[in-house]
């Protein structure tokens, strides 16, 4: 038999603003995008979902709650300068030991993507009656399967580049929108240990994250963010395995009390 595929567990991080402080979005997600993107993913049987927001103690996202998550969500906007920086300096931390790092749409502009992508992460963006069309540019990857060559969106925010980014590991997705416009809505780092996947769709005031090929995307590229590892730095002096050569300058040095 197959060995048993190992149980992830997810933490899903978002904000948790905009569902309290706009109908419309609301009428979307009235226990909040975390909710809605958690009970997507709870669906699936190797995927243990919890959740995390903004204005919980330490933002949700206490040692202990790090300690326990393999693949970490995010989702910011109204309020990324109200992330402390001393959080997410334990998320970057985290995610260079291995800790997953899934960021979603207008996370782009988060304190931690900006930190571990090192660049300014801009882009163009208008908020209209676009229809988005994901264009599977890397149709062999794990994060794309059950997408089939393309996949729509009927209204979105729409992207537009340049988007300033460091370049792709991988490139998954490139968006097509409506008024013209392309995106590279889809792709991947490895920073340290970890593996990060920046997914672009999933505006607030669209209901994107009830979309079923979106809900896929997302379990998929947990799945492929998961490293099983938790590699703490060190800068240790290494003792050399087999003896050395005497280097008789350092000898000599040695004698003198030279170093």
């Amino acid at each position: 038999m197959p060995p048993a595929k190992p149980i992830i567990r997810v933490t899903v991080w978002s904000e948790f603003r905009h569902e309290k402080k706009n109908p419309k979005v609301a009428a979307h997600y009235p226990q909040g995008m975390h909710q809605t993107i958690a009970e997507a993913l709870g669906k699936h049987a190797d995927l243990a979902v919890r959740t995390a927001t903004l204005d919980e103690p330490d933002h949700g996202l206490t040692d202990e709650v790090l300690d326990q998550t393999d693949v970490l969500t995010w989702w910011g906007h109204m309020a990324h300068g109200e992330v402390s920086d001393a959080i997410v300096a334990k998320v970057r931390t985290r995610v260079l030991e291995g800790m997953g790092l899934i960021v979603l749409h207008s996370g782009h502009y988060s304190k931690i993507f900006k930190a571990l992508m090192g660049d300014t992460c801009s882009l163009t963006w208008r908020e209209a009656t676009d229809k988005e069309r994901l264009w599977v540019v890397n149709p062999a990857h794990p994060i794309v399967q059950g997408i089939g060559p393309y996949f729509e969106i009927p209204a979105e925010e729409m992207y537009g580049e340049p988007f300033g980014i460091p370049t792709p590991d991988e490139l998954i997705f490139i968006s097509w929108f409506t008024g013209g416009e392309v995106f590279r809505s889809g792709a991947t780092w490895r920073r340290g240990n970890g593996n990060i996947f920046y997914f672009r769709p999933g505006h607030e005031t669209y209901p994107t994250y009830h979309h079923p090929q979106v809900q896929l995307v997302i379990a998929n590229g947990v799945r492929w963010a998961f490293s099983g590892l938790r590699i703490k730095d060190t800068c240790l002096n290494a003792k050399a395995l087999e003896p050395l050569p005497v280097d008789p300058e350092a000898n000599a040095r040695s004698n003198t009390g030279h170093k």
